[in-house]
This record gives C-alpha cells, sequence and structure tokens, in this order.
C-alpha cells in the first residue's frame, strides 16, 4: 500500500511541476480581449503607401477589422505567419481588413531585410514597419514575448496571442483561425 501512495505523490508533485513550467511559458502582452487598443503610435513603415515615413497604421485602419504582430526579429516561422495574414488581408478586403506587422528593434540593417523579405514572400497586403524596441508606450508588449498578434475590430481586442520563441504551425493555425473573430 505504501508503494502506491508513493507512487500517487511523485505523480501529483510531477504534475505540479510541468503545470508551472507550462506556465512559466505563457506570455502576457499588449491589450487583452475586449480591452480598446491604446491608440496612435507612429513607427518608421519600410513597405505599405507610406513606406520611408512614419506613419500612424492604427489611424489608417479605424474601426475596420485588423491583424497586427508586434515582434521582435525575423525567423522563418513568423515569415510563416506573415504570408497567412497577408493573404487572409487579402481575401477579406471587402470587409477592409487590414494588417500590419510592427519589428521592435533598433537594429540598423532590419530595414534592409525586410524589404528583402516583403519582396521575396510577395507580401502586398501588410504593411511592414519598425518602432523601438520596447513598442509603442500604452500597448504593454511585454519584452519577454517574442511575438505578439492581436486581432482587433471597431478598435477593441478580440484576440490576443502572445509567443516566447518560435511559432509552432499549431500556433499560425490557432492565430488565423481567429481572423473570424474581427470579420462580420
Amino acid at each position: 500500500m505504501n508503494f502506491f501512495r508513493m507512487f500517487a505523490v511523485c505523480t501529483l508533485g510531477l504534475g505540479l511541476v510541468i503545470g508551472s513550467t507550462k506556465a512559466a511559458d505563457a506570455v502576457k502582452s499588449g491589450p487583452q480581449v475586449e480591452e480598446n487598443v491604446p491608440g496612435p503610435f507612429h513607427p518608421l513603415n519600410v513597405t505599405g503607401e507610406s513606406a520611408g515615413q512614419r506613419s500612424c497604421l492604427y489611424c489608417s485602419n479605424g474601426d475596420n477589422p485588423v491583424a497586427v504582430i508586434f515582434a521582435r526579429k525575423p525567423d522563418e516561422s513568423l515569415t510563416k505567419l506573415i504570408k497567412k495574414i497577408d493573404e487572409a488581408t487579402g481575401k477579406n478586403s471587402t470587409a477592409m481588413m487590414g494588417s500590419y506587422v510592427v519589428f521592435l528593434s533598433d537594429s540598423q540593417d532590419l530595414e534592409a531585410k525586410l524589404k528583402a523579405m516583403a519582396t521575396k514572400e510577395k507580401v502586398k497586403n501588410t504593411v511592414l514597419s519598425i518602432d523601438n524596441p520596447a513598442g509603442p508606450e500604452k500597448y504593454n508588449i511585454s519584452k519577454d514575448a517574442d511575438v505578439t498578434v492581436l486581432l482587433y475590430t471597431g478598435r477593441v481586442v478580440k484576440a490576443n496571442h502572445a509567443f516566447k520563441g518560435a511559432l509552432k504551425d499549431s500556433d499560425i493555425e490557432k492565430i488565423t483561425g481567429d481572423i473570424s473573430k474581427i470579420i462580420k
């Protein structure tokens, strides 16, 4: 009988350790679901009609459905997400869907890399931009989040996804699946 109690205690302890590790990986970043999007900020637009200028993408999208990605650095998995968001933006143009990516970095060569990526990957509907490493002040983008995705409409967040590390295919599917929350 003692063996079974010891096994149960060890199993419970292991479950608590695994659960606390999983909770530690969770990142809270940006305005949460049903919160208002904090408002204007002016990143350097690398692509789009205001390329080469600091322009307010929040302002230009108004109350329309929007997918915005805040990211620390470009990588293969993020590029995959950007392409999926770009495709969804094109498909939902009649709903006036907008999308933009804000890279939070002070890297001197990032602008050239983003231009090259947009050309190579044929990103046409999603504006790529750069802002300071902390991100827009009122947005509360966690320094621990490598990627924060906000899906909003009427300037109210309908989905928030934050990740530490590279995105998995299942993360990308979940994000793109939530686009239905902002399209009417």
